[in-house]
């Protein structure tokens, strides 16, 4: 396994074997069947071209929970526990059993983990691609998870519902950023990335303008978006109307998540 990073070569051992990375470094000896030696020379391969180890294994986890994901959704990112973390104080704070509208939902995390932390809360996700959703069904199966579905882009699968929180974590890279086309970022969905604007903002844009449309009173909105994106996404929301804005900050401390309420 020396073509690739040791700590890949851990989680790929570990995921074929069913065991955990502390089980490896007990058992170093492991001595594998035929079979498995020849998957883990697959996986070792894919890995060695740059093929994400999240996709060699088919599985990332978020938030404490195993997720499956493939090359039809994003690879679920630490900094998106921000936004998690966000909308469970938004609820402890505010009415607490709240209907939760997740836009652009991928593989899932975000409605199957606050569904899951909110146990009374009713979740609704959309997204376009049916891949994505088929996906997202099958981690919510999975996970024991009690979310609704649409597919269709944006809130087109919501007609004139409204919710009490809208938290989406969009397309935001810009269309000309190199970063596109390098590292994990060349294997992911491009439509995921980005949504091909200038400045990488036009579904935030979108969200932000269809929103109070979908909130009950006193209703809020939480977006994640790229590190330098802060300023102009909360220029955005108060344009539109939205008050109490605030900005939070991932564990890294950068700018991750964009917060405003409609009036009651």
């Amino acid at each position: 396994m020396g073509s690739i990073d040791r700590v890949d070569a851990q989680v790929i051992m570990a995921h074929l074997l069913g065991v955990n990375r502390a089980y490896l470094a007990a058992h170093p000896m492991q001595v594998l069947t035929e079979s498995q030696d020849a998957r883990v020379d697959l996986m070792v391969a894919q890995r060695a071209l740059g093929l994400p180890v999240a996709y060699v294994i088919g599985k990332r986890e978020f938030y404490s929970r195993e997720f499956e994901v493939s090359t039809d959704v994003l690879i679920p990112r630490p900094e998106t526990e921000t936004l998690v973390e966000t909308a469970l104080r938004h609820s402890v704070e505010g009415r607490g059993l709240i209907n939760i509208l997740d836009l652009g939902t991928g593989s899932g995390v975000l409605a199957i983990t606050l569904a899951l932390e909110l146990p009374g809360a009713r979740l609704t996700a959309t997204d376009s691609s049916p891949a994505a959703l088929a996906l997202a069904r099958t981690n919510a199966k999975a996970l024991g998870a009690d979310v609704e579905f649409l597919q269709g882009e944006w809130y087109a699968p919501v007609a004139k519902r409204r919710f009490d929180l809208i938290v989406s974590n969009p397309p935001y890279v810009a269309g000309g950023d190199p970063h596109l086309a390098q590292g994990d970022l060349r294997f992911e969905p491009r439509h995921a990335l980005t949504d091909g604007s200038g400045d990488g903002l036009d579904s935030i844009r979108h969200i932000v303008e269809g929103a109070r449309a979908h909130l009950n009173p006193g209703g809020g909105i939480l977006i994640e978006h790229g590190y330098d994106q802060a300023g102009a996404v909360a220029g955005l929301l108060a344009k539109a109307g939205f008050v109490d804005l605030a900005s939070i900050r991932d564990l890294a401390g950068i700018p991750r998540v964009a917060s405003g309420k409609i009036r009651s």
